[in-house]
């Protein structure tokens, strides 16, 4: 066998093999990958004789990394990765001089503090692309989804619509901040009945936050000092740092320049994920797909 040809061979079964341990199956794995069992089977097989190690433990059609299939795995998910998304990678990159636009749709937590690294890697792979950021979250991202006004979103979605899609990509714990010094500050475990007794800073009732809020506290059957309501996570952070309350924020807006102190909440609150919402069947364009591949490289390699 030549040397390109075991090179291609190679990639087959790097790529059977990586799909096999996402979804835990040979025959799952065959079906994304648009092949027969058997095929994906003696790939694995061959592979695993090449590198002289066994790669999973087989139980019946479930299937389990063994430790040598996990170190492959972390070795060659990135490469497998690469190799599937170099066809789209060339294309954007061998024509520079065509311009496209890309529409976001995506909350100030998002904007503020999960797409500025983003963009500037995509303007600097991109220059010629322009994007615009639509201030929208929630149920009004999803119909600018729909209309057609953005591409796709950046953000939390709690309830997805059976025409929307949506993949996690990051996630955030709940943490009361406070300023410096501020009693709670000394307080190793914070209790939710700590909280009721000084002024509590949120986000304004239409927000997902203060619903959470609301819930938690209600659950308990206690009620907390609502002293103050602002519709920026930038503001709230500021009013802390003055002394005029204290807040329950999701990790996402820290960035460690802050004049406070965090303390985190999940042990009441649940997590907070952000990820990336389309249509079901919508078609996006090159630009908008390189942007999301940044987010998450193995977007589009999913079975939703």
């Amino acid at each position: 066998m030549s040397k390109s040809a075991v090179k291609s061979n190679r990639h087959k079964q790097l790529r059977s093999f990586c799909m096999a341990a996402k979804v835990g199956g040979f025959s799952k794995a065959a079906d994304l990958l648009q092949l027969s069992q058997p095929s994906v089977s003696l790939q694995i097989q061959s592979l695993e004789e090449e590198l002289k190690a066994r790669l999973f433990t087989r139980n019946g059609p479930k299937i389990s990394l063994t430790e040598a299939g996990k170190t492959l795995l972390e070795l060659a998910q990135p490469l497998v990765e690469q190799m599937d998304s170099l066809p789209t990678r060339f294309a954007a990159r061998h024509k520079p001089e065509v311009s496209a636009e890309i529409n976001i749709a995506a909350g100030e937590a998002s904007i503020l503090y999960l797409l500025p690294k983003i963009v500037e890697k995509f303007r600097q792979r991109y220059p010629n692309i322009h994007i615009r950021l639509h201030n929208v979250s929630g149920k009004s991202g999803i119909e600018a989804i729909r209309n057609g006004e953005v591409d796709f979103a950046v953000g939390p979605v709690s309830d997805v619509p059976a025409d929307i899609l949506y993949k996690q990509a990051y996630r955030f714990v709940p943490v009361l901040i406070m300023p410096f010094g501020h009693p709670l500050t000394a307080v190793e475990d914070i209790s939710l009945h700590h909280i009721t007794q000084y002024d509590l800073i949120l986000p304004p009732k239409h927000l997902n936050t203060w619903r959470i809020v609301e819930d938690v506290f209600q659950k308990h059957q206690l009620r907390y000092k609502g002293s103050l309501e602002a519709w920026s996570w930038e503001i709230i952070k500021k009013y802390v740092e003055l002394g005029l309350g204290i807040s329950i924020v999701t990790s996402v807006s820290l960035t460690g320049n802050e004049k406070l102190v965090a303390k985190p909440l999940s042990k009441y609150f649940p997590d907070y994920y952000y990820g990336v919402t389309m249509k079901r069947k919508g078609m996006l364009s090159l630009p908008a797909k390189n942007f999301i591949e940044l987010i998450d490289p193995s977007f589009f390699q999913s079975s939703f």
